[in-house]
């Protein structure tokens, strides 16, 4: 059993996601003419803060997200977004290529003798996985034992509208610990990348 660490990583962006809405933008008031190499932040922030985030629509984000199981069950309650993400009936943790091993997330603030008892879990888990896959299990049946701390991938898009409505959500104090951890990563590279936009956030 292999306990990796909850990551980001930004797929791709929109190339100039601020210039992309301003053009989009002016469109409402067939004002293109004042688009100029220093108009569109200017733009992006008079946009939102008038609360107009449709416009902001036009630019999207993707991003891999190394989580458990049990917090991609609640990134894809964002329904205004697309995702890919690992599939347990089609990957078979007994090959090779998975080090025939699973790979699990370790939840936060547990005591000694939780993380004894958690641990002890997970490698039941795996056990019974292996011994259903070695008797001719296939994997969409033998995932049934599996942990919701399972380590998944999922690449997740959304327009930037979307992301901003994510982020108030996962942000929240009342958040899981880990979606917010995962969302704080996603935060700062979308800081990094269209500050005007997530500022506020």
């Amino acid at each position: 059993m292999l306990i990796v660490e909850p990551s980001v990583t930004l797929e791709w962006i929109t190339p100039e996601p601020l210039k992309a809405i301003e053009a989009a933008g002016r469109t409402c008031y067939k004002s293109e003419d004042k688009i100029s190499d220093n108009t569109a932040e200017g733009f992006v922030r008079a946009i939102i803060k008038r609360g107009h985030e449709a416009v902001i629509e036009h630019a999207c984000a993707s991003f891999r997200i190394v989580t458990d199981r049990g917090i991609t069950h609640e990134i894809v309650r964002h329904r205004i977004a697309s995702y890919c993400q690992e599939s347990t009936r089609y990957c078979n943790y007994a090959k090779d290529k998975f080090g025939r091993e699973i790979s699990v997330i370790k939840p936060p603030a547990m005591a000694q003798h939780q993380e004894k008892a958690w641990r002890e879990a997970c490698e039941a888990a795996e056990r019974g996985y292996f011994e259903m896959i070695d008797s001719g299990a296939a994997p969409q049946i033998a995932r049934s034992v599996l942990p919701t701390c399972l380590k998944t991938e999922i690449v997740m898009t959304a327009n930037f509208r979307e992301w901003r409505h994510y982020l108030k959500l996962r942000l929240a104090p009342a958040a899981h610990p880990q979606i917010i951890e995962i969302s704080e990563k996603i935060r700062a590279i979308l800081l990094e990348k269209c500050q005007p936009v997530f500022a506020d956030m």
